[in-house]
């Protein structure tokens, strides 16, 4: 019987697939020889493929564009990407070069905005669609690029006092959009999503503040739901809903021609993860056309906010075993040169599962094992995956040589904002040092140290000592 790593992975999975592939005995991650980096960098170490943002944004496009155009559809799809998911530059900046839209959440995201037109990097007719609640710093922001000529900026409003702030601040006419309020899931703490207006008083609200007030048109509605795109019946009742609201609000408001359905498309969590995109794509596109020739008003323009679909498969965090531990007859750890739960706090905050194979020692017999992280934190642990409720490593004799190189693999989005790159972490646990990986000219793949490991020094000014 086969009771090697490479074999376990073999026999369970597809493999090799699409980004994951092994050469020489070693991981290969799309493309990239993570042992090279390993040995060049040396570990923890994060790394960003910025190839894989473009191939993520062509993908979804081109799913919408082929459903709309193979149905027929009446109008156009926009992707705009999602900042809160990642706001560095070189993440920015690589979504910039696929003629994508842009989506807000807070304040100092329109700083963002304003250093990108400074820079020349957009102009001032790209979309830009302002989500959140919304304090008066926020609004007086948004409000100002609507004042120095930002021509498609979309404010959505979530709660009925924040027309008052763009009444006040807004000097010229002002596109507008309105966030539905959902119901949430039956087994969720509470019904109804803090976010959005409730459906019941869109209408009216329209009616009565903005639909004879010339400064505002209502041009999009937005829908979202916080448990993501799923074929599931409480997904597909959401957007009925709100398919319905859209009819009628559109028959009373003639600048209405946009519906955004948020950001939610998952990604690959695991080696057998499934999900049918091009279905889930479609049958969005279908509903919302077979609503709107039921009503018989146009369809609508699609917007979608995608962050985590686009930026998340470009990322990587990989550490070294440092040690083994048998703490009984059955658990062996292995630990690690980092913490798990700073690196990756959404493994830690909510369970999330991602894509975790060794980089090395493929050709050895694996086991059972349990990941513990530096820090002196009882959570500070990884022991289950995606698909089985274990973890599975290659075995190794405490003597080798070489370490045993690890890698969790899709964690580019949310996870530096969550864990506060650069800042103080749990335990003073140092924020490992993080490797932009990319192409040249020729395609031959380059890699640049982006930001060195955090050193004391920067702790202690931070803390004040």
């Amino acid at each position: 019987m086969a009771n090697r790593y490479f074999d376990l992975i073999d026999q369970t999975f597809y493999f090799p697939q699409e980004g994951f592939d092994i050469e020489n005995g070693n991981l290969m991650f799309n493309g990239v020889p993570l042992k090279y980096l390993v040995d060049k960098y040396g570990t923890p170490l994060k790394l960003t493929y910025l190839p894989k943002i473009g191939s993520q944004i062509k993908k979804a496009r081109n799913w919408f564009n082929r459903s709309m155009k193979a149905l027929s559809y009446g109008g156009n799809y926009y992707y705009c990407y999602c900042t809160k998911s990642c706001h560095f530059s070189y993440v920015v900046d690589e979504v910039l070069k696929y003629n994508v839209q842009l989506e807000t959440s807070s304040e100092f995201d329109i700083d963002i905005i304003n250093r990108l037109y400074q820079k020349g990097k957009i102009d001032k007719d790209i979309t830009i669609i302002h989500n959140g609640f919304k304090p008066e710093a926020y609004a007086k922001k948004i409000s100002n690029l609507v004042n120095e000529g930002f021509s498609n900026v979309i404010p959505v409003l979530d709660n009925q006092a924040e027309l008052n702030y763009y009444n006040q601040y807004v000097e010229s006419k002002c596109n507008l959009g309105i966030r539905v309020a959902t119901e949430e899931e039956p087994n969720f703490e509470f019904y109804t999503s803090r976010l959005g207006i409730r459906s019941t008083e869109v209408i009216s609200f329209y009616q009565e503040k903005i639909a004879n007030n010339p400064k505002f048109e209502l041009k999009l509605l937005h829908f979202f739901v916080d448990t993501g795109i799923k074929d599931s019946m409480y997904y597909w009742g959401e957007l009925q809903k709100v398919l319905k609201i859209y009819c009628d609000l559109k028959k009373i408001c003639p600048t209405l021609d946009s519906i955004n359905i948020g950001g939610g498309l998952p990604i690959r969590n695991s080696l057998g993860f499934e999900y049918d995109y091009k279905y889930m794509i479609r049958e969005i596109i279908l509903q919302i056309q077979r609503a709107c020739e039921e009503e018989e008003v146009p369809e609508p323009d699609i917007y979608t906010e995608f962050g985590k679909f686009t930026v998340g498969e470009s990322g990587a965090a990989i550490f070294s075993v440092l040690a083994q531990k048998r703490q009984n007859d059955r658990e062996i750890w292995y630990m690690v040169d980092n913490s798990i739960m700073n690196m990756i706090p959404d493994a830690w905050a909510m369970g999330e599962r991602f894509i975790l194979l060794p980089i090395n020692k493929w050709n050895n017999k694996y086991q059972r094992v349990n990941i513990g992280g530096l820090t002196c934190d009882n959570s500070d642990y990884y022991n289950s995956e995606a698909h089985e409720a274990q973890v599975y490593l290659p075995a190794y004799p405490e003597d080798d040589e070489e370490p045993l190189y690890i890698a969790f693999f899709h964690t580019g989005a949310y996870q530096d904002a969550i864990s506060g790159y650069g800042g103080i972490k749990h335990c003073l646990i140092p924020s490992p040092k993080h490797v932009l990986i990319d192409k040249d000219e020729k395609g031959n793949i380059t890699d640049e140290l982006y930001k060195p490991q955090q050193q004391p020094e920067e702790m202690l000014e931070i803390l004040g000592y």
